[in-house]
């Protein structure tokens, strides 16, 4: 499976559907690599259990940052706290109780809560200052812990394909992430606002007092652009905005055909669509390598 750009671009897509030149510094907030030095961005596909008729552990994972030409094997399970997973989630977890920071965690299926139908189909977590951090979106449900739980992985996200996007942004950033998180009302199940962030923030400070944000119009385009440079654009929509994603916004927006894999277990499953000007049809395969495919129906990772 090759990474995809577009002009440069990359795509975020949340349910809501997702130069600045300096280094990274170890003391700042950021996405992590497997070494746990600091990374622009990461992505990790989680492997279902089930590959070619192969039983695997259910926590391998492939790994993909800006230095890596290709997908690679991590030697890390997902579920410890030793892959570029735990080590990017333990800043959060080393400094949920400060007020220097900011931070939220939503999941409409969250740990030990009750599923959340009211609210949008997204799963995230954020953590930043006010010179920068990180925004992570995943596909797991009842993940991550709680703070004061430590770094955990549920035992209900061994059996299918699940996928983790890290990006790291400066401060300027997260004021577009937050008018971004009112589009797609997550449920946010553990978040802290300090008061010095109220005024820019004010998106992100209501959902964290409980309050719903009111987004006018029905869909937002962010364009983010992460600390080293990468222009990232974030399809945000809200619950009265009915088409189909993909194909009657995303792959009409960036004027080209697109390959797109969805839930396929629900008894109303969306159907390829090759009757608008580009086209967006269901994959059915997934193959990282060629010792690594799996069914679109063994993978919940969209």
């Amino acid at each position: 499976m090759a990474r995809k750009t577009y002009d440069n671009k990359y795509i975020l897509v949340s349910t809501s559907v997702f130069f600045f030149l300096s280094s990274l510094c170890e003391d700042e907030i950021s996405c992590l690599n497997e070494d746990g030095q600091p990374v622009d961005w990461f992505i990790m596909y989680k492997l279902p259990k089930y590959k070619q008729g192969n039983v695997g552990s259910g926590v391998d994972y492939m790994y993909l940052d800006p230095s890596l030409p290709n997908w690679q094997m991590s030697k890390y399970s997902v579920n410890t706290s030793e892959g570029a997973l735990g080590r990017t989630l333990s800043q959060l977890y080393q400094r949920y109780m400060s007020n220097s920071s900011a931070y939220m965690l939503y999941n409409d299926a969250p740990p030990v809560l009750k599923y959340e139908y009211n609210y949008g189909h997204t799963k995230g977590a954020l953590l930043f200052d006010q010179f920068q951090g990180f925004w992570l979106t995943h596909s797991i449900p009842h993940f991550p812990p709680f703070p004061e739980m430590g770094f955990g992985y549920p035992s209900t996200g061994k059996l299918y394909g699940q996928n983790i996007q890290c990006t790291t942004y400066n401060y300027k950033h997260f004021q577009k992430i937050s008018q971004q998180l009112g589009y797609i009302n997550p449920y946010t199940y553990n978040c802290s606002i300090p008061s010095a962030y109220y005024t820019k923030m004010a998106e992100m400070a209501q959902i964290c007092a409980g309050k719903s944000v009111t987004a006018v119009p029905r869909r937002r385009l962010e364009k983010l652009m992460s600390v080293n440079g990468e222009t990232f654009l974030s399809f945000a929509k809200s619950h009265s905005y009915v088409d189909d994603i993909y194909a009657g916004w995303i792959a009409q927006t960036l004027n080209t055909d697109f390959l797109v894999e969805t839930w396929q277990r629900e008894a109303h499953q969306l159907s390829s669509n090759c009757s608008l000007p580009y086209h967006v049809m269901n994959i059915k395969r997934v193959s990282l390598t060629e010792l690594v495919t799996f069914s679109s129906y063994d993978d919940h990772s969209k």
